[in-house]
């Protein structure tokens, strides 16, 4: 399956690494946007791996992009770990978060040269800032609940360590996940960078173990569905009897799926006095960057252009 998406292209092309990348939003609105962005005659194209998925599949599919002249880049989800895991050596540069963080969630080129880049740090920063206001942490001693601990959820913690101001950090963060290797990964990380924001993590099994996490969090906290159950896979990662804090921020990283997560968030909005986000400014962000990477072009991340590109994703939304 994976050989019959990687046919050589016949005009400019940009693809998507992902597991279901056909229900994507993306694949309506990259077009608009190329129009938009005078980005010329090109194309986007899907490529769907496994989750975790057999290491040669990854080295098959970065192969491909390095040789393929017309082959521009990707962006890479869900995957960005395991593939660049299985194929680091064949990228001839990482950028500094890709090198930190161990995974490649963009995919350039630069001449001969293949690129790997780590976009999410940039990205769940602009999508923060776009949530909390400024001085939120330090004015309600909010704390910050990752659920899974992903490159998503690694790339968010990471930017708040290097990025956020100090005096203006979570007064603690927790972490939860159900496997411990990616606890332990991330353990491994913020030991390098943590400049001191308390940092606790849990191996939570079950979804009611979450639940217990949750319950522990201080008025106003952020709590963050980072698992990908709700569109990667169904479901998610609490119960219906989890109970959120009061005046708590509630942030669904997906904005497709089955959205279990941010439905058992609107059923406590008005009880618990929920602000409640789904992941739409995320994955605007998120693409933006990794298309002014491949194309090598500049894209505003504010102001009137990035507002216009936020209309016109919502019109295709």
């Amino acid at each position: 399956m994976i050989a019959a998406d990687l046919l050589p292209a016949r005009k400019p092309t940009f693809y998507f690494v992902g597991v279901t990348t056909g229900k994507s939003s993306i694949m309506r609105v990259f077009p608009r946007w190329a129009d938009y962005l005078n980005l010329g005659d090109v194309e986007i194209r899907g490529i769907d791996c496994r989750i975790h998925d057999d290491p040669a599949v990854y080295r098959e599919v970065v192969s491909f992009l390095k040789r393929d002249p017309l082959s521009l880049g990707a962006l890479v989800t869900t995957h960005k770990m395991d593939l660049l895991e299985a194929a680091r050596d064949l990228f001839d540069e990482l950028d500094p978060w890709a090198d930190l963080l161990c995974e490649a969630s963009s995919i350039s080129k630069r001449g001969k040269r293949l690129i790997g880049h780590a976009k999410d740090p940039i990205t769940s920063g602009l999508s923060l800032e776009a949530i909390i206001p400024p001085g939120y942490w330090a004015r309600t001693g909010a704390e910050l609940c990752l659920l899974g601990a992903g490159g998503s959820s690694l790339a968010l913690s990471c930017w708040l360590m290097k990025q956020g101001k100090a005096g203006d950090r979570p007064s603690r963060i927790v972490v939860t996940n159900r496997s411990p290797g990616r606890i332990e990964h991330m353990k491994s990380i913020h030991a390098r960078i943590n400049p001191g924001i308390p940092v606790e993590y849990h191996v939570a099994l079950a979804p009611g173990d979450n639940d217990r996490v949750i319950s522990s969090l201080k008025p106003g906290s952020l709590v963050v569905n980072a698992t990908g159950l709700g569109k990667d896979a169904s479901g998610s990662p609490i119960t219906a009897s989890a109970r959120f804090p009061e005046n708590a921020i509630v942030w669904e990283f997906n904005y497709r799926g089955d959205l279990v997560f941010l439905d058992q968030a609107r059923a406590q909005l008005e009880s618990r006095n929920l602000e409640i986000q789904d992941g739409w400014v995320y994955f605007v962000h998120g693409w933006t960057r990794v298309i002014a990477e491949v194309f090598d072009v500049e894209i505003p991340t504010a102001g009137p252009v990035f507002d216009d590109l936020c209309r016109i994703a919502g019109a295709a939304r």
